[in-house]
């Protein structure tokens, strides 16, 4: 199976968001010939406006994002791993939500981001994603043909215990679309992405925003990549939008894990 990454800069812009997703999911399909195609953390939007947020908010199945990536899935014949919309909830807030589809275009998975991005970054910068969503309490495994992907989504990275239960659940890659800051993706991003590949003896399949967001307030680290169930970078971009891609090869997955058994060797 081969998996691309695309990296986007997405703006307070939902329609152009949109036109930018298909753009460079067209143009990976053309290049690289993926099977599975995986897009940034909150694609549809990046700003700071919770009113803009809410009305670019989209029910299950009824919005244009999900009817983009269901259409661009059917088309190509492809899987989607739409890396993540925002999605209306029953409450006032929203969640971060992702879907996935299958070659023929139908929904297999829904992803609501667990952990939320409660933090201050070494430049002062205040992020407090839970006063705008909601978050998901499922752990979530589909099968793209033979293959177990697992979702999580950006800050869920810092939380290996997710990553282990996914690799208890069978994944044989574990997806993370994200908006990962400049501040701390310089010094914890390939970092943190290649030990959940090292620990999990899984691919790791991180899909970024890059550039700067909100007119300039808010910036993305970028330098999407795949790592390999050894920790080795397969692929990855640089830091302007664009796409990569590398090889899901499971006979090595499962050599890796007969060197080193660690789900084998576990304790507590």
């Amino acid at each position: 199976m081969r998996v691309a990454v695309v990296q986007m800069n997405s703006q307070e812009n939902k329609d152009a968001n949109l036109r930018q997703a298909e753009s460079l999911i067209e143009a990976a399909v053309a290049s690289e010939r993926p099977d599975l195609v995986v897009l940034p953390e909150v694609f549809t939007l990046m700003g700071e406006s919770r009113d803009a947020k809410r009305l670019a908010a989209e029910d299950e199945g009824a919005g244009d994002a999900w009817k983009l990536l269901s259409g661009l899935a059917k088309k190509h014949g492809i899987y989607v791993h739409g890396g993540s919309i925002l999605e209306k909830a029953a409450s006032d807030k929203l969640y971060n939500t992702t879907f996935v589809f299958d070659r023929a275009g139908k929904q297999i998975a829904k992803y609501r981001k667990i952990h939320l991005f409660d933090v201050t970054t070494p430049d002062g910068q205040s992020y407090r994603e839970s006063a705008t969503f909601d978050g998901g309490s499922d752990i979530v495994t589909y099968k793209a043909d033979d293959v177990t992907v697992g979702c999580t989504i950006c800050y869920d990275m810092r939380f290996p215990e997710l990553y282990q239960a996914l690799a208890k659940k069978g994944a044989d890659v574990i997806m993370v679309p994200a908006a990962f800051t400049l501040q701390t993706g310089k010094d914890h991003w390939e970092v943190l992405l290649r030990a959940r590949a090292i620990e999990t003896e899984t691919y790791i399949v991180a899909s970024a925003q890059t550039g700067t967001h909100a007119n300039g307030t808010r910036a993305c680290w970028g330098h999407s990549l795949i790592a390999d169930p050894w920790g080795l970078v397969l692929a990855r971009t640089g830091e302007g939008t664009g796409f990569a891609s590398a090889r899901i090869d499971i006979d090595y997955l499962r050599t890796v894990r007969g060197r080193i058994p660690v789900m084998q060797h576990k304790r507590i």
